[in-house]
């Protein structure tokens, strides 16, 4: 059924078709506009037909800081004293984190070849199912909507509850307190990313940019105590280093977590301005950037801390900043607000993509990828998105039962480089404006696969189990409603209801030129 509400624009009409196209006429029948392409089409009494697609607002300076700000959350300010548990000595630890971001550059570069051979949004769903089909993609978007994506946005926005209210100590700490602050970030981001995706990406840059100020503030105090001669744990460093294999992978996962991000620009492909280009340079600039800063953030604090404090702290920049900065300190927690801020925001910004990418190739209700007719965003994936993470701050209490999806992610991060490997085999056709060597791959899924296995070898646990169940569950949603195509009226039903009330038209794939 055609929307016959068109909408006034500089003396033009505008009005959409359920093809995901926009109609546009002029006042005297003609077409006065010069700036369609030949993809549009006129129909006899003058209309334009064009299609409704995201704008290409994300450039190579936006999509560096999408990648550094959902990298760079609360960890690095908090506590990044799990590696050095785990690895005995500062000299091992540093190499951990110096190691973990060679991997993190590996996984980018893989991504970056994906990515510009299959230039469309949706990172690991798009891609598995150009190598493994459509069960396989189903399966990631099941349990990156329902858990991974949404979680995340949940846990950082709770962490920016925790620091909210540190500046209210006569309040105390209610937890429902909270909570309802985070509800507000996410609302809050989900707002700004439903009105405009360049004024996203730019509250992106601008976060991003804060806290590497902060960062910075930590690194140049670092080198100012180096050069007055605070270095006595860098002296005989490597002392006690643990030998243990196991605890070594364990130091490795840990540290690979803090790196977790550096895919996040491949969610949003089709709004990167030139991706051939802008999309591999964002990955690789952005991976190093952040390597430089963790291990320079690392050896700062050490140099106002012995290792042991390190362990010992709660809030490593805070003690920091308390030590080294006097007055100034007040920067450390402001710095932490920022940063989950700013990761919230990056995380929901490609998390929602997933969400429109699937639901467009129908392996979601089809409602979730339209886009509004007038602002070109895709209004319903994000507020979907927006209402799961909502859902699971309510109960508080998720760090526990996320720790056993994590494995997942790696998982997923195999198999996405996996098929990389595939495509070079089955799909020889397909242009690739990157291709990296085959090694870098293959080394990628091999440790990629380590550790998925490493952690249930070490630590077998029965939730493992339970969070192996529940991505194989996506099938019982997938054989009736995807394989079966079995289609409910409601549908049809709730999608006019929301295409009237949101505005919102469907947004068809089109390839780039």
């Amino acid at each position: 059924m055609e929307n016959e509400a068109f909408q006034e624009d500089d003396g033009k009409r505008y009005g959409t078709v359920d093809n995901g196209t926009r109609q546009r006429t002029f006042p005297n029948g003609t077409d006065n506009d010069a700036s369609h392409d030949n993809k549009n089409v006129k129909d006899s009494g003058g209309v334009v037909i064009e299609p409704i697609k995201l704008k290409r607002s994300v450039g190579l300076i936006s999509g560096t800081s999408l990648i550094v700000g959902t990298i760079i959350g609360s960890g690095i300010f908090i506590s990044p004293t799990d590696v050095l548990d785990r690895t005995g000595s500062v000299g091992l630890s540093l190499v951990i984190w110096s190691l973990s971001g060679l991997l993190a550059l590996l996984g980018a570069l893989s991504y970056s070849e994906l990515g510009t051979m299959i230039r469309k949004s949706g990172g690991e769903y798009a891609y598995m199912k150009e190598a493994y089909g459509d069960v396989m993609a189903f399966l990631f978007a099941w349990t990156s909507v329902i858990v991974i994506r949404t979680s995340s946005v949940a846990i950082i926005s709770l962490t920016f509850g925790e620091y909210m209210a540190t500046f209210f100590p006569m309040c105390g700490s209610p937890e429902n307190i909270k909570k309802l602050v985070a509800i507000v970030v996410i609302v809050t981001i989900a707002v700004v990313n439903c009105i405009d995706t360049t004024l996203a990406a730019r509250m992106q840059v601008f976060f991003t940019g804060a806290k590497l100020i902060a960062l910075m503030i930590i690194v140049v105090g670092g080198l100012i105590r180096l050069g007055q001669g605070h270095v006595s744990q860098f002296e005989d460093s490597f002392k006690g280093s643990e030998t243990n294999p196991s605890s070594i992978a364990l130091a490795f996962y840990n540290a690979l977590w803090a790196y977790d991000g550096w895919n996040n620009l491949n969610y949003v492909t089709e709004e990167i301005e030139d991706p051939k280009k802008n999309l591999p340079r964002a990955n690789i600039l952005a991976v190093l950037l952040v390597t430089v800063v963790y291990i320079l953030t690392n050896i700062s604090y050490l140099t106002a801390m012995t290792a042991a404090e390190l362990l010992s702290v709660d809030a490593v920049a805070v003690t920091w900043g308390d030590r080294v900065l006097g007055g100034a300190a007040i920067l450390m927690p402001l710095a932490v607000l920022f940063s989950t801020f700013g990761a919230a925001n990056g995380t929901l910004f490609s998390g929602g993509r997933v969400v429109y990418v699937a639901s467009r190739e129908g392996h979601l209700p089809e409602v979730l990828s339209y886009v509004h007719c007038k602002r070109v965003t895709p209004m319903p994936s994000i507020v979907f998105t927006a209402l799961i993470s909502i859902a699971m701050v309510i109960p508080g209490n998720i760090g526990s039962l996320i720790d056993f999806f994590s494995f997942t992610a790696w998982l997923f991060y195999g198999l996405t480089v996996g098929s990389l490997i595939l495509l070079r085999f089955t799909r020889k056709d397909l242009e690739r404006p990157l291709k990296i060597p085959i090694i870098i791959p293959i080394v990628f899924v091999l440790i990629a696969c380590y550790l998925v296995i490493g952690p249930i070898v070490q630590d077998p646990k029965i939730e493992f189990l339970y969070a192996f169940l529940f991505v194989i569950g996506g099938l019982l949603f997938y054989i009736p409603f995807v394989f079966f195509k079995i289609e409910l009226r409601i549908f049809a039903k709730v999608t006019e209801f929301f295409q009237l009330l949101c505005e919102i038209v469907p947004s068809p794939y089109e390839p780039d030129d």
